[in-house]
C-alpha cells in the first residue's frame, strides 16, 4: 500500500461514480444547442411525446427544464418575509407542497421544427462568421 497523505476522493478534479466530476459537472463541456424560450418535446421518460417550451438551461449539468412536464413535488417550510408590512410586523409565508419543473438531460429532448412542429435535430451553419443554429430536417433557420 502507498501511504500518500491524500485520499484518492480528495484529489483535485476526482472523478465521482460514472466518470462524473465531485463538483457535479461532466467531463466534457459542449455547447447545447438548445435555448430557453425553444419548444422542445420529450423523446424518453415519463414525459416522453409531451412537447413544451424550454425555461432554463443549466449547460454544466447539461440539463433544461421545460415548462409543465417532468413535475415534482418540493416540501417549503414557512417563510417569514421581512417587515415592512402593517405596523412593522413581519409577515409569513405558509409552506406545503408545491409543484415546479424537474430538470431533464438534454440527450432526452428535441428541438421542434420551426416549419413542421415535429422534433428534428439541431445543425450549425455560419454565415459571414456568425453561427446559426439550422434544422436539420427542414433546413429553416431556428434563431
Amino acid at each position: 500500500m502507498a501511504a500518500s497523505g491524500a485520499r484518492a476522493g480528495a484529489r483535485k478534479g476526482a472523478r465521482a461514480k460514472g466518470g462524473r466530476r465531485a463538483d457535479g459537472g461532466s467531463k466534457v463541456k459542449r455547447a447545447l444547442r438548445v435555448r430557453s424560450g425553444d419548444r422542445v418535446q420529450i423523446v424518453a421518460g415519463k414525459d416522453r411525446g409531451k412537447t413544451g417550451r424550454v425555461l432554463r438551461v443549466e449547460p454544466a449539468k447539461e440539463r433544461v427544464y421545460v415548462e409543465g412536464l417532468n413535475m415534482v413535488k418540493k416540501h417549503t417550510r414557512p417563510q417569514q418575509l421581512p417587515s415592512g408590512g402593517t405596523m412593522g410586523r413581519a409577515t409569513t409565508v405558509g409552506g406545503g407542497v408545491i409543484e415546479v419543473e424537474g430538470p431533464v438531460h438534454v440527450s432526452n429532448v428535441m428541438v421542434l421544427d420551426p416549419k413542421g412542429g415535429k422534433p428534428t435535430r439541431v445543425g450549425v451553419e455560419r454565415e459571414d462568421g456568425k453561427p446559426y443554429r439550422v434544422a436539420r430536417r427542414s433546413g429553416a433557420r431556428i434563431d
